[in-house]
């Protein structure tokens, strides 16, 4: 089974909060993902990376914060998060690596 490596461009990692966490009760995953990448190459990726089904993706961009470094204004990056809901039955694992 060969892996496009494009679904690795999508997926960055997966977030694991306090919020992200509380998300995982009803079945849902948190992933950092490519701020360019839309829902459906979101779901291709999951499904195809961690062969489960996914119900439906959520997704949302956090602006970077400007921040001083050095006395000198710089800017973070903005984040976009993909809240991944699996249909029933369908369990990622996070704390293990790939």
């Amino acid at each position: 089974m060969s892996v496009k490596p494009e679904l690795y461009d999508v997926i960055r990692k997966p977030i694991v909060t306090e919020k992200a966490t509380m998300a995982s009760e009803s079945g849902a995953v948190v992933f950092e993902v490519a701020i360019e990448s839309n829902k459906p190459q979101i779901k291709e990726a999951v499904e195809s990376l961690f062969g489960v089904k996914v119900k439906a993706v959520n997704t949302t961009i956090t602006k970077g914060k400007t921040k001083r470094f050095r006395g000198s204004l710089g800017r973070r990056k903005d984040v976009k998060k993909a809240y991944v809901t699996l249909e029933d039955g369908n369990t990622i694992d996070v704390s293990t690596g790939l």
